[in-house]
């Protein structure tokens, strides 16, 4: 504990001053209940809510699904207990199969022909066969670390970085785990993953980031390491946000504090930049959910000729329908990967942004009263 504490006070001290902003308290206090112990992490709580059959036993997934949903009311009536009434959530037992073995098994179900991620692209990720994200049956970690980069009320931050992505970034600041090598990483079980987890919480993590490339593909081995971790920490779910209706529901009340990206305003750019489709309709959806459950920290990559066409209305978008989220706008974009390789092939971003895009941006946000300057 005293060793991260000097590093915040050496290198991140706007980690411990930015909780005396009343803005950032208010606007991440579940986030901030769990981070000090005053709360359970939500998947502790989703243990203790009880289902009376064995999900592991092959049942299909549309009773799988009814059973969850039940589970999903008394889910929201226990938080409220833990939330209005202050309930002490160790008093109550720890059944057998819970609503998070109902989540676990619903989500490998998922991979037996994968539609965790809008791709849907069916691999028989079960059977060892990689979907597009080249993610298989094994849960692929790269490194896990105690970070001290990320915004200010998340370090330091228990990182672990998963390879494979469903998008393909021609930009990608991550190109070697999520594209080139994304298979190269250790292989880990979900007892291990939990294990990881518990040591970063243990040794001053206040969350557990999960980043990648990207998580989502490995939504089923991160649920199943929560049956195993015995540590109350924040989970936080860092991704660009493009999973499945399915996917989300499963996440929602599993995740206490969300860090999506919201890259584009359009789904023109997010074809040419990072091949994926119906981008605007599927992202913006999904952090919209995120932002009704549970706390929220937006984060925006400004690009190189793209304020106008991205940034103004990604910003005019959160401004209208995510008015609790505090926003990151990302001035650190640089030229990556095969945008590093063939400049000429996408020239706009062939550089960093200018100054005074940085500029337009922050006016931009200033004019919508968005709060970024606690966490940008």
């Amino acid at each position: 504990m005293f060793d991260w504490f000097k590093t915040l006070i050496m290198y991140r001290s706007d980690a411990l001053t930015v909780w005396g902003d009343p803005i950032v308290v208010e606007r991440l206090s579940w986030y901030y209940s769990v981070m000090k112990n005053e709360k359970p992490a939500r998947f502790m709580v989703a243990k203790k809510v009880p289902v009376d059959i064995d999900p592991y036993n092959n049942m299909p997934l549309d009773e799988l699904w009814s059973i969850h949903e039940k589970a999903s009311r008394e889910f929201a009536s226990l938080l409220r207990d833990i939330v209005e009434r202050g309930l002490d959530i160790s008093e109550l037992e720890t059944p057998k199969y819970s609503y998070l073995d109902i989540k676990t098994a619903i989500a490998y179900k998922l991979i037996e022909e994968c539609r965790l991620c809008e791709r849907k692209c069916g691999a028989k990720r079960i059977k060892g066969k990689p979907g597009v994200c080249l993610v298989d049956r094994e849960c692929i970690v790269h490194s896990f670390f105690h970070h001290i980069g990320e915004e200010a009320p998340l370090v330091p931050s228990g990182t672990i970085f998963y390879g494979g992505c469903n998008f393909k970034c021609v930009f990608c600041q991550n190109w070697d785990i999520s594209q080139v090598h994304a298979r190269d990483g250790e292989r880990v079980s979900p007892r291990e993953l939990a294990f990881i987890q518990r040591n970063l919480r243990l040794k001053g993590a206040r969350n557990i980031n999960h980043v990648g490339g990207e998580p989502t593909p490995h939504l089923p081995f991160i649920l199943e390491s929560l049956r195993y971790l015995d540590v109350n920490v924040p989970q936080l779910w860092n991704s660009n946000m493009y999973m499945s209706g399915e996917a989300m529901t499963l996440l929602r009340d599993i995740i206490d504090i969300w860090l999506p990206d919201l890259k584009y305003g359009n789904n023109e750019c997010a074809w040419r930049l990072s091949k994926v489709r119906n981008y605007w309709e599927i992202v913006t959806r999904n952090i919209k959910v995120a932002h009704d459950s549970s706390d929220i920290i937006i984060r925006h990559l400004v690009l190189p000729g793209h304020v106008e066409c991205c940034t103004r209305r990604v910003l005019e978008w959160i401004a209208s329908n995510t008015p609790r989220a505090l926003v990151n706008i990302m001035d650190q974009y640089r030229p990556e990967h095969i945008v590093a390789k063939h400049p000429g092939l996408y020239p706009e971003i062939a550089r960093k942004p200018s100054a005074s895009e940085l500029k337009t941006a922050y006016e931009i946000a200033d004019s919508l009263g968005i709060m970024y300057q606690q966490v940008s």
